[in-house]
């Protein structure tokens, strides 16, 4: 067997399989093709979004470099969905689901078609860490090239972006701009294909796939329509011909080591609370233990140096104009925050690809030095406590201070609160919990980007908090904790707040505690009773029975049998 065809050979080889042959001449096989090694190119195209509309376009390019270096590509399609455009509905129950769907049906097809190797094109925040599960499962060489990032709008000489229409509509309810404002900002903010362009989940995720060793330098920080973005991709078609001729997998690649790597960047980053959802399901598929504690680890000895959105001044496009990641990396490296010796998909160590990586220019502050970081430490806090004993994630910028006290304000759903922010009914001081929102009791842990967005707009972000067993977009800042565990639905302290009980977030000592004794809360916990599932069939349903919780990833492959 030729060992660059150990999966198409078994599709195409051979006088039994003239039919295989066959059906593949009518989509372009010639009869050279079949003896070459056949690609996948996973392309997660789609109109719904603009983060993805382009993204056929970079699959083309993929192809000639594949083509070109002697195997037969061959793209297929997934499916993807829009935060941006469901954030806010019931609709966005599907989003974290769809990472889910997205993953199972790059492995289907991979697996069903015997591709030899594959390369993924992912633009938005679940397709990413979708492809790079899908690559983990099947473990074929394989590389992920990230769609890029949008160039952001520009309204009054300031750059915009989608979080600018989210927070303008809060303004907007607060009576601090008017119709044609809102209209003019909601315009002007999204001016083409791309990525959400912060360091949002989006940007926070290529960012991490890319420390993990499973992209080509700098893929995370190029513009979606550029030159160099279709440079990346015809270099990945080339690439991966030459992972497979070396036999190196992901598995190869993917260690404790790397995920550490991750981490590590999406802290100087600034990057979304949604890399340790991510990176721990990641690592569930690949077989290796990441948890909550290796953030809490990586914390502490990693600072924010990024000045990007959305707690931030600059826009990933100003990134990507100054040199993009790898200048970053090449600091944290010889900083000694990196292991260089992890293996990557350019065959070579993370080392070895920074060697020769140009600094920064002088004189730009959107990377800031380690002697005059954002913030000392990472801003991704895990705190424990009674009202959460099995973790959760604040994203803590150093901006919102370090403690919030205040009192509860309780919605069962994410639509209840934000009516009460725009009405104004929510108030200084108040701590806004949102729960019901978990995996299992949305289902789906919707983010909260529209709650948070009105309360930044209400000028409220520094005098309220809010707490969710939901999630939040890598554009939501503020006092913000999330991936509250166990969730409401599963009976967790969250279920048991009362609208005034008195809540604390300690950033520093890591702890987010109610102010009862633990006679009440069990007294509230005998007389409290689980709802009725929101979703009896579908794709919900099916998702609500086999997800785990937040801080497992919130997986739906775990412990099946």
């Amino acid at each position: 067997m030729d060992k660059d065809r150990q999966f198409s050979s078994q599709v195409v080889d051979g006088a039994d399989r003239a039919p295989s042959r066959a059906m593949l001449r009518a989509v372009g096989f010639s009869t050279d093709d079949f003896k070459k090694p056949m690609i996948g190119v996973a392309s997660t195209w789609s109109n719904v979004t603009p983060c993805n509309m382009h993204i056929n376009d970079l699959a083309k390019h993929v192809e000639a470099g594949i083509n070109g270096s002697g195997g037969k590509a061959v793209t297929f399609n997934t499916i993807t969905i829009s935060d941006g455009i469901s954030m806010g509905t019931e609709g966005m129950k599907y989003s974290l689901v769809s990472r889910e769907v997205i993953a199972d049906s790059i492995e289907t097809v991979v697996a069903c078609e015997g591709f030899d190797g594959f390369v993924a094109i992912g633009g938005c925040d679940k397709n990413i860490p979708a492809c790079v599960m899908g690559m983990a499962r099947l473990n074929r060489p394989s590389i992920f090239v990230y769609g890029g990032t949008i160039l952001p709008g520009c309204h009054n000489d300031k750059d915009v972006d989608i979080v600018s229409v989210f927070e303008a509509v809060g303004a907007h309810a607060n009576h601090q701009i008017d119709d044609a404002e809102l209209e003019a900002i909601e315009s002007c903010a999204i001016p083409g294909p791309g990525s959400c362009g912060g360091m949002y989940t989006a940007n926070t995720m290529a960012s991490a796939v890319e420390a993990l060793g499973l992209s080509l330098p700098n893929s995370s920080a190029q513009a979606a329509v550029s030159p160099e973005k279709y440079k990346d991709c015809q270099e990945a078609g080339a690439a991966v011909l030459k992972l497979l001729k070396a036999n190196i997998r992901p598995s190869d690649i993917l260690s404790k080591k790397a995920f550490e790597n991750a981490i590590t960047v999406v802290m100087a980053l600034g990057g979304s609370t949604n890399a340790v959802l991510h990176l721990i399901a990641i690592a569930h598929s690949a077989g290796i233990s990441v948890t909550l504690d290796d953030f809490i680890k990586i914390r502490e000895r990693v600072p924010v140096l990024a000045d990007l959105r959305p707690s931030g001044k600059y826009a990933m496009a100003r990134l990507v104009e100054i040199g993009g990641t790898v200048p970053l990396m090449k600091r944290l490296l010889d900083k000694g925050l990196l292991h260089g010796d992890c293996l990557t998909v350019t065959g070579k160590t993370m080392a070895e690809n920074l060697a020769n990586a140009s600094d920064y220019p002088a004189g730009q502050d959107i990377i800031r030095s380690f002697d005059n970081p954002i913030k000392k430490d990472g801003h991704l806090v895990i705190c424990f406590g009674n009202l959460a004993p099995g973790g959760s994630v604040a994203k803590i910028s150093g901006k919102e201070g370090s403690e919030f006290v205040g009192l509860a304000r309780v919605f069962d759903s994410e639509e209840e609160c934000l009516k009460r922010i725009l009405d104004g009914t929510v108030k200084k001081g108040d701590v806004l919990v949102i729960r019901y929102e978990g995996p299992k009791g949305g289902p789906g842990m919707r983010e909260m980007l529209s709650p948070t967005s009105a309360v930044m707009g209400a000028g409220l972000g520094k005098d309220v908090a809010l707490i969710t067993d939901g999630r939040f977009s890598g554009g939501s800042h503020g006092f913000v904790v999330g991936h509250i565990t166990p969730e409401a639905f599963e009976g967790g302290p969250i279920a048991l707040i009362n609208d005034g009980d008195k809540i604390t977030i300690d950033s520093v000592a890591r702890t987010l505690n109610v102010h009862l004794s633990d006679a009440e809360l069990a007294q509230r916990k005998a007389a409290w009773k689980q709802p009725t599932p929101r979703y009896r069939y579908g794709v919900l349903a099916k998702y609500a029975k086999t997800v785990t919780s937040a801080s497992e990833g919130a997986v739906t492959d775990k412990d099946l049998f």
